[in-house]
């Protein structure tokens, strides 16, 4: 028998990590901490905004730290080993921080609905953003029916960070309108 879910990502980190699952009817989260799982679930008629922006002070850290220390491993295999093993250090550094550069930046996303605002995050890098919003904003667009009309309730990625406003309670009445027209789309 086939699931009614499909997958639709999935973000690593140290501890665990969130799948996303989605269905004819809501956008299932799947956060795994260590040895439990914490579901979430987001109806897709409460659905309100998703939005996806990047996370340029983490990238920047994630190329420049270990770049910084192969190229003094680097330096110092050079200088006490051998010139054989500091190039292999400096290669491995070189090779590091253009990985981080082609992968581009990791991404932060909020999904508001009626009731809520989470901070979970969607996808691991904001290149992948535009593709994921689309399938989510046509499951939208299949459960809402043909009634809808006018922007789409679904943003794409930003390129700023939203502001302290977005956030607070009493900018939930904020129509969809309102943001998809902010970032460009």
């Amino acid at each position: 028998m086939k699931s009614a879910f499909r997958k639709l990502s999935r973000v690593r980190n140290l501890i665990g990590g969130t799948n996303w699952y989605l269905s004819e009817d809501c956008l299932l989260a799947a956060k795994r901490v260590m040895y439990s799982v914490e579901y979430r679930r987001f109806y897709l008629q409460d659905l309100e905004s998703i939005v996806v922006w990047p996370s340029n002070s983490a990238w920047m850290l994630r190329m420049i730290i270990p770049g910084v220390i192969f190229a003094l491993l680097d330096l110092a295999f050079s200088q006490w080993a051998s010139l054989m093993t500091g190039a292999i250090f400096g290669g491995i550094g070189f090779a590091w921080v253009a990985l981080e550069l082609v992968l581009g930046p990791i991404a932060k996303s909020r999904i508001r609905t009626t009731g809520a605002s989470v901070d979970l995050p969607l996808v691991q890098r904001t290149r992948r953003a535009r593709k994921l919003l689309a399938k989510i904003d046509a499951a939208i667009r299949n459960t809402r029916g043909a009634s809808v009309q006018g922007p789409t309730s679904v943003t794409s990625a930003e390129t700023t960070k939203p502001s302290a406003q977005a956030t607070s309670e009493g900018s939930a009445s904020a129509s969809v309108a309102d943001a998809t027209q902010t970032n460009g789309s």
